[in-house]
């Protein structure tokens, strides 16, 4: 098998599938599908807006995004959305992703669910932020089943087989005709997500009357062709955000803890580090032990409790709704006690990376789930 000649864990780090989140690989002639992940091009993007932050009805505008933005698995966009990555997809080099334009239509702009949100918040100069975190969702998901069949010598319509978490990579080599094929149909699901992006913050502004006044956007989930240490590399991130001198990123922490504009900064640590920093807080409880076991009940239309989490959700409902966060949607998977402390998480990127801003939340919108649980009183 091949092997990588630099490999990076940022300290967001947590099990993925073939490889960690929050790894960073540099392949000489490789590409990895595994490696890059379903969620192809998942990144964040985060605007600054002409408006103070207290110059909006937080609640009002909450109600509005949730009432205009489509958030959850398998969820379709609640109007048209356009954009000229449609007619690439129409058109793509690997005419296999030409067959799933319909659906790319449908989810243009779309957020899907897990740790994917729209936010507002207020920076240290209260001004307000608009900021998202979603990747190529179906599109870019279909992309990457079809390929890791053909990894395994099925079509690109077949279901991978897949193996354990540890299984090992899977790889491709750059210059293959295969390994060709990837790269192309990873890029456009890049461009689609990052259109998507780019459409739910444009769709938001509008709502608030605003305009852009700085924009923050990143992939976290993709392969760059770069150079380091004098040679040219396939460097795959998965869930880490490229950090070279001068760029800028924007990192979510939880739905109430304060995210970050980061800048990378030219020293050794940051080369050695590939260029490369976290993706957000990183998770200490899988979803499973943070929100127990449900079910779905297609009698009732609801979600059923079947056994306890360790996150009790409406005390951190309650909570946050002290702190004065306006929620929408969520659930106890995705509570702060589930994830890492940004802040000790960033402390260890020191030397590689230099804070710009500091954002608080003060609207979260997510996928949420309304659960009946037999368990609380």
């Amino acid at each position: 098998m091949a092997r990588a000649d630099y490999g990076v864990l940022c300290a967001d780090h947590h099990v993925g599938y073939s490889a960690p989140i929050g790894a960073v690989i540099a392949y000489p002639n490789h590409v990895s599908p595994s490696g890059v992940g379903y969620d192809i091009g998942c990144g964040n993007l985060a605007v600054r807006t002409e408006l103070r932050a207290r110059a909006i009805d937080v609640p009002a505008v909450m109600d509005a995004i949730v009432d205009t933005i489509s958030f959850g698995v398998g969820r379709v966009n609640k109007e048209p959305a356009a954009d000229p990555v449609l007619e690439r997809i129409r058109t793509a080099d690997f005419a296999p992703q030409r067959r799933l334009l319909g659906l790319a239509e449908r989810q243009l702009g779309t957020v899907g669910a897990g740790n994917h949100y729209v936010d507002l918040f207020e920076d240290e100069r209260g001004r307000l932020w608009v900021g998202v975190h979603f990747g190529s969702r179906g599109f870019g998901h279909r992309t990457a089943t079809g390929f890791l069949a053909m990894a395994e010598g099925g079509a690109f319509t077949d279901r991978p087989r897949g193996g354990s978490m540890d299984a090992p990579p899977v790889l491709f080599q750059a210059d293959s005709e295969l390994g060709q094929a990837y790269v192309a149909a990873m890029q456009l699901a890049g461009a689609y997500a990052h259109a998507g992006r780019r459409w739910v913050v444009r769709r938001i502004l509008r709502l608030l009357n605003t305009r852009a006044a700085a924009t923050v956007h990143n992939h976290h989930n993709f392969a760059w062709r770069e150079q380091h240490f004098g040679q040219t590399y396939w460097v795959v991130r998965k869930g880490a955000t490229p950090a070279f001198p001068g760029q800028q990123g924007f990192v979510g922490a939880t739905m109430g803890g304060t995210s970050v504009i980061l800048e990378g900064i030219e020293s050794r640590a940051s080369r050695l580090a590939l260029y490369s920093t976290v993706h957000g807080a990183g998770r200490v409880l899988s979803r499973r032990k943070a929100a127990g076991r449900r079910r779905y009940n297609r009698k009732r239309k609801c979600w059923v409790q079947t056994s306890p989490g360790v996150v009790d959700w409406s005390t951190v409902r309650a909570a946050l709704r002290r702190q004065g966060l306006e929620l929408r949607g969520g659930a106890a998977d995705e509570a702060p006690q589930a994830y890492k402390d940004l802040d000790t998480v960033l402390a260890h990127h020191a030397g590689t990376v230099r804070t710009k801003h500091r954002l608080r939340p003060i609207g979260v919108a997510m996928a949420g789930a309304d659960v009946i649980d037999p368990f609380r009183d």
